[in-house]
Order: C-alpha cells, then sequence, then structure tokens
C-alpha cells in the first residue's frame, strides 16, 4: 500500500430513524480503514451507552448557538426540537486526511450539505416498509408511544424527500445493504483514480 495520501471523500447517509444507519455505518467502518465517522453535535441528552465525542458531541442549546453565530457548522438543523450539526472542521479534517468521511445525517440536514458539497456521494437507506420501521422502532424500547408515532410520521415524509440521493438502497439484509453501500463508495474511489 502506497503511502501517497489521496483526495479524501465525503459522504452523506440519511435515512428514517430506525432504518439500520448506525448499524450499517459501523459495519462500513469495520470493513475499510479509510472510512470514518462524522460525529456530529447535538443539544439531545445521550442514550444509553453513547459516549460524548464518540457517537455526539453533546452540548448546551446555549452553547450551540454561540457556534451558529460564529460560522462553525457546515449545517444545522432542529429536529425534534433539538439541534444537530455537522461542524466544518470535521469534514475538512478528513478529507485532507484522505479519510472517507460519513455523515448520518436527516434529510434536511443533507440537502444543506449536498448544496455545498455538490461532489459528495450521497446515500439514502430506505426500510423494507414502515411496518418493518415500526418494529425496529418499538424494539429498541427506548422511546414513549408518542415519540414513536412522530418518528414515523417524520419518516414518511423522509422517504418522499429519497429521490434527492444520488443512490437509495433498501436495509432489508444488513449484509447485502453493507456490500451494496461498499460497492457505491469504491466507484468513487476509483473515478478519482482515474
Amino acid at each position: 500500500m502506497s503511502n501517497e495520501i489521496g483526495k479524501g471523500m465525503l459522504v452523506v447517509l440519511s435515512g428514517p430513524s430506525g432504518c439500520g444507519k448506525d448499524t450499517v455505518l459501523n459495519c462500513l467502518c469495520e470493513s475499510d480503514e479509510r472510512i470514518c465517522q462524522s460525529v456530529s453535535v447535538t443539544t439531545r441528552a445521550p442514550r444509553e451507552g453513547e459516549v460524548d465525542g464518540v457517537h455526539y458531541y453533546f452540548i448546551s442549546k446555549e452553547e450551540f448557538e454561540r457556534r451558529i453565530e460564529n460560522g462553525e457548522f457546515a449545517e444545522y438543523v432542529r429536529y425534534n426540537d433539538n439541534y444537530y450539526g455537522t461542524l466544518k472542521s470535521e469534514i475538512e479534517n478528513a478529507v485532507n486526511a484522505g479519510r472517507i468521511i460519513i455523515l448520518v445525517i436527516e434529510v434536511q440536514g443533507a440537502a444543506n450539505i449536498i448544496a455545498q458539497f455538490p461532489d459528495a456521494v450521497s446515500v439514502f437507506l430506505m426500510p423494507p416498509s414502515i411496518g418493518v420501521l415500526e418494529q425496529r422502532l418499538r424494539k429498541r424500547g427506548t422511546e414513549s408511544e408518542q415519540t414513536i408515532r412522530k418518528r414515523l410520521e417524520i419518516a414518511k415524509e423522509e422517504m418522499e424527500k429519497s429521490r434527492l440521493y444520488k443512490h437509495v438502497v433498501v436495509n432489508d439484509e444488513l449484509e447485502k445493504t453493507v456490500q451494496t453501500v461498499h460497492d457505491i463508495l469504491k466507484f468513487y474511489t476509483s473515478e478519482q483514480q482515474s
């Protein structure tokens, strides 16, 4: 393997809550050392097992708003009553180091990133059906009935916007889904090298 660092790549990965984005991302990171996850900033409370600086940077609403004023975000949105955002520095550092940085972000944030970075590779993970998505959300056991209902309504709106992405992948079988996304990334990295 050459020590020469090639140009990195920005990848946007979206899909409804419960469609397996984090699982697919973890499998991709394990399969290729160039792939890394962008760590987003959020004002929501950590879920059980989430680690600050690994899963998200958990900050206060006031701190988030200060960073907005300072122009530190490549994108940010309010989603389900919390702020979520991607720091410009996260993207720049990874791409400059020749990494494939994957941003797992919701549809509104993805649209902002795609507008700013038209060369970004965008992938929308689609659940096999709304019924399967509901089962996955309930299986988590972490959210109230009201939250699940709200997430399902948001999911329907998000799925309608999947056509804005370069690629749509149905996550019905994890191994196949990971392979499909990996093949998409491999195609773009080989395009860069030719």
